[in-house]
């Protein structure tokens, strides 16, 4: 939020200088995002009288205007198409400086001398865009500086306010905050009881008493149409980036960022019968006054007539009962809504309006009333008109209650560490508007209609020590008897975990958590996937259950950029329901293109399989990691496989299925490895043995079995056929898979190596005979192998 620093000094006469003001707002928790002058800087600019304006002699757009400057009549040669005789205007004289260091001289233009410009709101500084010459007020001192006049040493403040603070949405809420910050009192503007002339009433029914307990309506009947907004309204306005519009919208917008409450007027003209508070009609259209089309729903809140729907409320009027220049009779609306009404609602229309952002943070509900009469009294002053009562509608059950909060002087001491004076402590309270009495060390508050964000004992310490001051707060060594907690060695941390992935050439990628239901949709688990009520698009609309689709795009995205050698990795949460929603940490890898750079002394190949599975006994490390035959849906058939280690599943590896690749047009097989990152965070530590200094022995052993059987259910029962005596064996490694010639069909022959060794003695031949024996004995037994010689 914007705010003029002169007009904060109106509500709050105080003598800090900008720095000092934005370190106080920022110190209260409205962090300052930026100071900027409300003008360019800009010297010898007077306002003048265009006394006569003829059409220029050689040029049709020209006008030579003879201009009263105060102590000299000038010519001046124009081609704004709004200077006219008798405008009152800026004059830069010759010598004048405008921003951007533009130096004025006499000139000639089309042979007319020129002695000086008349000069837009965009040559000052003080607009981005501008239809002619600027136009001051009628009353406008003829050879006043321009500078002094417009009061343009003023500086405008960007505030950005977190969302708990919305009464600080407003010149009056800041002008609150500084004054207690220096234990001043403010000033506010007096607001003049009009004459109620009329007696015309819009009866209201209220028929959404819970999202809309505060109704107020006007009538103000015969406004001068013809009439301005005032340049002193315009200038406040324009100060804090709002844009002048129509007098009455000027008036309610002022309202607005002076008081905090949103208001809105209708045309009564294009009212029908009553006006109804309503929930919206499910479909119920309304064209907006940005004439962008709503299409509303039962959750949205709306002003309407007997007939039509008026506005959608707290978001924006509609174009069709909105004021406009033929407006004569108004309805001057001004309402408390349920913030959780209109929370969200202006994101779901696309629109993004300051009432809105006011209304669904929380306003005053007990501001409504106090707004109507000012906004009553600059339309009055302004357009005229006769004015009629209030019509006030109130349903005091659903009008939100004012909390009372206790704080101890014990609490208080402790939470902050350091003493305030109690005098002090209270003087903060009643200085920001609590209700306070102090007594047996005890304060109880009762929180303003404005301090809706204030619940418990710890917001009024935060209150003192903001006000106080953080950086008043003394330095402490801090102390602590809690011992540090030691990591188990074998706890292997997330980082080293992508330490180990980065060592292996992988790449690390961050993904969203919320993704778009498509994404999910292509994995074949959308009915997984948890919905979120409020999402900030449609791409970002559910929490994922898998890491995959996000790496997937990425993937997508690289090879789009001809980059297709991929190694990347993802560790992060994905979310899962299980009677409520849990979330957990998985590290997802995934390889495509070939399984190394292009070189001159190997040929290149596709990664497969064998490359992931063995990059994962790289990561993992474990001594008895097991791959074996796996289902997954997301996964290619026969090209993936469960990893366990210890009977725990730790994750999977394998080929994407092709028909996802498919869908996403990626057009390389991608291999991925997921895991769950709680159950490889153990791994084994080291183990010293004796290194055996007696020889050891091998045995290579050919063998067909069928093509089912796998090289998991070959160790396995070489194990078992062991038993007691497996620690002789020290190795057991397949060389060789073979099908073709002399091998059946249907069947395949494996070759592997066993290595046997003892650590005191040297093993004789007729002890592993025996043992090879027992080994091809089970293999045909159990798994009907065959040896081969």
């Amino acid at each position: 939020m914007k705010i003029s620093e002169n007009w904060l000094n109106e509500w709050v006469n105080n003598d800090l200088t900008t720095d000092e003001l934005m370190a106080q707002l920022t110190m209260l928790g409205l962090e300052v995002d930026g100071v900027e002058p409300a003008a360019g800087v800009f010297s010898n600019v007077v306002v003048a009288e265009i006394i006569s304006c003829e059409k220029h002699p050689d040029a049709d757009k020209l006008k030579v205007c003879q201009v009263n400057a105060g102590t000299e009549t000038v010519q001046i040669v124009c081609g704004a198409p709004n200077a006219r005789t008798g405008l009152k205007t800026a004059l830069s004289q010759i010598g004048a400086v405008l921003p951007g260091n533009f130096k004025i001289k006499k000139s000639k233009l089309r042979g007319v001398e020129s002695h000086g410009m008349l000069c837009s709101e965009v040559e000052l500084g003080l607009s981005q865009e501008s239809d002619g010459i600027i136009e001051l007020p009628a009353d406008a001192p003829v050879g006043a500086d321009v500078a002094e006049y417009l009061q343009t040493a003023d500086q405008i403040i960007d505030i950005d306010l977190t969302p708990n603070r919305a009464d600080c949405f407003c010149i009056s809420g800041v002008a609150r905050e500084v004054a207690a910050m220096n234990g001043l009192t403010q000033t506010p503007p007096c607001i003049d009881v009009v004459t109620e002339s009329i007696s015309d009433q819009v009866n209201v029914q209220m028929k959404a008493v819970e999202q809309c307990p505060v109704y107020i309506s006007r009538v103000v009947k015969g406004i001068n149409n013809q009439a301005v907004t005032p340049l002193w309204m315009k200038e406040k306005l324009r100060r804090t980036g709002v844009k002048s519009i129509h007098p009455v919208v000027d008036v309610t917008n002022f309202v607005m960022m002076e008081l905090g409450q949103p208001m809105h007027a209708f045309d009564k003209s294009n009212i029908e019968g009553d006006l109804v508070v309503r929930m919206a009609k499910k479909d119920e259209g309304l064209v907006l006054l940005d004439e962008s089309e709503a299409k509303l729903t039962p959750e949205f809140i709306v002003i309407a007539d007997e007939k039509k729907a008026l506005a959608v409320a707290g978001v924006m009027g509609g174009l069709h009962s909105g004021v406009t220049a033929e407006t004569k009779d108004i309805v001057l609306e001004s309402a408390y809504f349920d913030p959780a009404t209109i929370m969200g609602k202006s994101r779901k229309l696309g629109v993004h309006t300051e009432s809105a952002l006011r209304f669904e943070r929380g306003v005053d509900v007990a501001l409504q009333a106090q707004a109507m009469a000012r906004a009553t009294q600059l339309i009055v002053e302004i357009c005229g008109g006769e004015v009629a009562p209030m019509n006030v509608n109130v349903d005091e059950a659903n009008v939100p209650a004012s909390q009372t909060i206790t704080l101890t002087a014990v609490k208080l001491k402790r939470v902050l560490g350091f003493d305030v004076a109690d005098e002090r402590v209270t003087a903060i309270f009643e200085g920001l508007g609590l209700v306070t009495t102090f007594d047996n060390d005890t304060w109880t508050v009762e929180t303003p209609s404005w301090r809706f964000d204030l619940a418990i004992a710890e917001d009024l310490i935060e209150e003192v020590v903001r006000v106080v001051g953080y950086d008043q707060m003394p330095a402490l060594r801090l102390h602590s008897t809690d011992a540090i907690r030691v990591i188990p060695e074998q706890m292997r941390q997330d980082k080293q975990i992508k330490a180990h992935l980065a060592d292996l050439g992988y790449q690390e990628v961050i993904n969203y958590a919320f993704v778009p239901e498509k994404q999910l949709q292509d994995l074949g688990v959308a009915d997984g996937g948890i919905a979120l009520a409020n999402p900030l698009n449609k791409d970002m609309a559910v929490m994922r259950t898998q890491l995959l689709g996000g790496v997937l795009q990425n993937i997508k995205s690289n090879l789009a950029r001809q980059s297709g050698d991929l190694s990347l990795f993802e560790m992060g949460k994905v979310f899962v329901e299980n009677k409520a929603i849990q979330q957990k940490d998985y590290l997802l890898m995934a390889r495509c293109g070939m399984n190394r750079p292009e070189q001159w002394g190997e040929a290149s190949r596709k990664v497969d399989f064998y490359d992931m599975k063995g990059e994962v006994e790289s990561l993992l490390g474990k001594t008895a990691l097991l791959f074996e035959v796996s289902e997954e849906k997301y996964l290619h058939p026969g090209r993936q496989a469960q990893v366990t280690s210890e009977g725990e599943v730790l994750g999977y590896v394998g080929q994407v299925h092709p028909s996802i690749c498919q869908k996403l047009k990626i057009k390389q097989d991608v291999l991925v490895a997921v895991f769950d990152v709680a159950a490889i965070k153990s791994i084994s530590l080291p183990q010293w043995e004796a290194v055996s200094k007696f020889p050891s022995v091998r045995r290579d052993l050919s063998i067909m079995v069928k093509e089912d059987v796998t090289w998991y259910d070959v160790q396995s029962a070489v194990r078992k056929a062991l038993g007691a005596d497996v620690g002789v064996m020290k190795d057991l490694s397949l060389f060789d898979v073979y099908q073709g010639e002399h091998i059946e069909s249907g069947c395949k022959s494996l070759a592997m190596a066993l290595i046997f060794q003892e650590n005191n003695r040297t093993l004789e031949d007729k002890e592993v005979d025996n043992l090879l024996s027992k080994a091809v004995s089970y293999l045909t037994e159990h798994l009907n192998a065959e040896l081969r010689t």
